[in-house]
């Protein structure tokens, strides 16, 4: 009977079943291939079909935030280049060039339906660093507060580390974890996620609901195309970082009719990608883990190390040696073994670096002393907030 069991819910995520969504907030992220029509143009035809659908979600009460890839694309096809440039130099003035037919277009679109927009340009910076993660959090709720429907993209004219996050589909669920989205869809020009490639294998078949986490969605997905950044790849991982902020994500074709409305609705297209709160936190420390730029150190003892290490635990700050550069509470820093110069982890402090210098090698009974009576804070680093390295 277990091996029945086991067979259903195995065969479970093949069934095209209706789903149930309780959304509030959603965010919808259209890739280059699509907006682009596969590199001839911003596809004015479908740009206006999909803001008429958003505009409906928009009119009847929802919020709506749109990632818009396509920029960089445009601005090869403006400038009837072959392919995408490899060069930064010629990639930051592609962007440039085709952010204005891309911004123009959308504005254009929506504002036929009554729907105001607005253009946000964000970096990875934007996002890591505390005091800018949480500027842009208040940018996008005052937008939404006004009822204006914020576009957002890649700041790829200024960025200085490559074009990247390096999609946008990274970008959109980590937008969708800022603003606690219900739901996160991702327009694609495949149908949903296969157990293999479908143009080449016709017996694979589309996973109907997965887990965000299922390890063997990485195995399966591809990588991306000529124009974009993108491919089935960072769209599983963009699905595990909004699973991160316990967002659901569906991977679907933007060539279906009125696919972002149905979908809403809660019919069973695309690919679901679930969460759960064990999910979560597993989805944050490999978010943390990738963390690409840390804000600062926290140099500990041999025993804090021990208990990072081996025995799970938080971060406390009497193990503490040391506290290195600037940051504030919320940022994201490195650990560093005192002994060995090791990095042992990354996570999400507590305290800012003035604070974190304050309490350093203190006991938990000082605390009241050095920040106050009213302050709760006792641990330096949460262990479900820290992602082990070494």
């Amino acid at each position: 009977m277990a091996v029945d069991s086991e067979q259903t819910t195995e065969e479970a995520r093949f069934i095209k079943q209706s789903r149930n969504f309780d959304i509030q907030r959603v965010i919808v992220k259209i890739g280059s291939s699509l907006l682009t029509n596969n590199g001839r143009g911003l596809d004015r035809t479908a740009i206006y079909g999909w803001a008429k659908q958003i505009a409906k979600l928009h009119n009847q009460g929802m919020e709506v935030l749109l990632v818009s890839s396509g920029a960089v694309a445009e601005g090869v096809v403006r400038m009837n280049l072959e392919e995408r440039p490899k060069k930064l130099m010629a990639l930051q003035a592609c962007a440039s060039i085709g952010q204005m037919g891309l911004i123009e277009t959308w504005w254009s679109a929506l504002i036929q339906h009554g729907v105001q927009s607005a253009q946000l340009l964000l970096t990875h910076d934007d996002l890591s660093n505390r005091s800018r993660y949480l500027n842009t959090g208040g940018a996008l709720t005052q937008l939404l507060e006004w009822r204006v429907l914020p576009v957002i993209n890649e700041n790829d004219t200024i960025t200085i580390d490559e074009i990247k996050f390096g999609d946008n589909d990274t970008l959109g669920a980590m937008s969708a974890a800022l603003v606690n989205a219900d739901l996160y869809i991702i327009l694609t020009d495949q149908d949903g996620v296969f157990t293999d490639n479908p143009r080449d294998n016709p017996d694979a078949k589309m996973i109907r609901q997965e887990r965000a986490m299922a390890d063997y969605l990485f195995d399966i997905a591809g990588d991306g195309g000529k124009l974009g950044r993108g491919g089935m790849l960072t769209k599983i991982r963009a699905g595990r970082l909004a699973a991160m902020g316990g967002c659901p994500t569906v991977i679907v074709s933007g060539a279906i009719d009125d696919v972002i409305t149905r979908v809403v609705s809660g019919e069973a297209l695309g690919t679901l990608l679930t969460t759960n709160e064990a999910d979560k936190i597993i989805a944050r420390k490999q978010w943390l883990a990738a963390h690409l730029r840390m804000a600062g150190s926290l140099i500990v003892d041999a025993g804090a190390a021990k208990a990072l290490v081996e025995q799970n635990r938080s971060l406390l700050p009497v193990g503490v040696v040391e506290v290195r550069g600037s940051f504030d509470e919320g940022d994201v820093v490195e650990i560093v073994h005192q002994d060995t110069n090791e990095r042992l982890a990354v996570g999400q402090v507590n305290f800012s670096s003035h604070e974190a210098q304050r309490v350093a090698r203190e006991r938990t009974e000082q605390f009241d002393k050095i920040l106050g009576d009213k302050d709760e804070r006792i641990v330096m680093v949460h262990r479900d907030n820290l992602a082990l390295t070494s």
